[in-house]
């Protein structure tokens, strides 16, 4: 399987014929273009089109995020698998509003299902979670009588809410101390644990669309717009619990990421380079982790998983087979 490289030093990628290699003031760092998939770039970084032209003939998607650890951008090659047909489709489902809705809906069922199995295994581990576990279960009943986008990304948000307030009791920890989710810019340790998991979700899983015939630009749960794409995002909802969540509380666990690892910014925290290698380090162990699918019967990763999702919502988009969003089991 392809890997993922992350670089946070500064420094200049270079091509040497059909070498790729990163130089620091330390040396040159040869980057192994074969079993490469995507680059992470944290540091400040220099460029030219030939490294660019090479990314694109090898299909290397190219990620950049601040010194903050907020994403900013990524080079996306051409789409080799791009496929107008399917494009058709994926419009043709966002316009319809009765299509775009099943969609939608398809997205959150997925992410409050998997927000429940992640809360109901420390329910039955003694954590007092119980509240949030009925409270959840009883929203995700309403999500079939949405009538609209709005509306049902208004009961997702409930959701959510009731899900956010169980971190206190499964963390347990006072220097993580979690009162509810803020963003750009996080002003407490949980949520920059919490926005810098997301950000790799969503670039996980926009490196995966771009193995497919589906066009990243084109979501049904976040409006569709001219700035960004959304596709990735829809997918990632389903898979944030199931694998941000369970990273940030693995590694609280087992303390491996301490006060020390963050930093304060203008009115912002946000972690250090030595607590974002830890978190990224068990991020990819999370994506490569295999779980027995129940329904092929053998062991899958993580990964393959979030592509398969994207498989069986072709599927859906062709008219074969309606979408049913991966499920964890733990």
């Amino acid at each position: 399987m392809k890997k993922t490289i992350y670089v946070f030093n500064d420094g200049e990628f270079k091509r040497k014929d059909n070498t790729l290699y990163f130089e620091t003031e330390e040396g040159k760092k040869y980057i192994p273009v074969e079993d490469v998939k995507e680059i992470i770039v944290f540091g400040e970084v220099t460029l030219n089109k030939r490294f660019l032209e090479f990314l694109t003939q090898k299909e290397i998607i190219l990620h950049f995020l601040n010194n903050y650890g907020y994403y900013t951008g990524s080079y996306y090659p051409r789409e080799h698998l791009n496929s107008g047909y399917m494009i058709l489709r994926q419009a043709e489902h966002y316009l319809d509003g009765e299509k775009r809705l099943v969609l939608a809906k398809c997205f959150v069922r997925g992410a409050s299902a998997n927000m429940l199995e992640v809360i109901s295994y420390y329910a039955n581990r003694g954590k007092e979670v119980q509240k949030q576990v009925e409270a959840i279960s009883n929203l995700t009943e309403r999500l079939e009588d949405s009538q609209a986008v709005d509306e049902l990304m208004a009961i997702e948000g409930n959701i959510r809410d009731h899900y956010y307030q169980s971190f206190n009791a499964i963390i347990g920890k006072a220097e993580f101390d979690f009162q509810g989710r803020n963003r750009r810019p996080p002003r407490d340790r949980i949520n920059a644990l919490i926005s810098f998991g997301n950000t790799l979700a969503y670039m996980a899983v926009l490196s995966e669309i771009y193995k497919t015939h589906l066009d990243p630009r084109i979501g049904y749960l976040h409006t569709t717009n001219f700035r960004r794409f959304t596709l990735n995002l829809d997918v990632a909802e389903i898979f944030k619990p199931i694998l941000v969540d369970r990273v940030i509380f693995s590694l609280l666990g087992r303390n491996m990421l301490r006060a020390g690892h963050f930093e304060n910014k203008t009115q912002s925290i946000i972690m250090n380079d030595k607590g974002r290698k830890i978190f990224v380090e068990e991020w990819e162990n999370k994506l490569r982790t295999t779980i027995k699918h129940r329904q092929l019967g053998r062991e899958v990763s993580y990964r393959r998983i979030i592509r398969m999702d994207l498989y069986k919502l072709e599927k859906h988009l062709m008219g074969e087979k309606g979408f049913k969003p991966f499920v964890s089991r733990w």
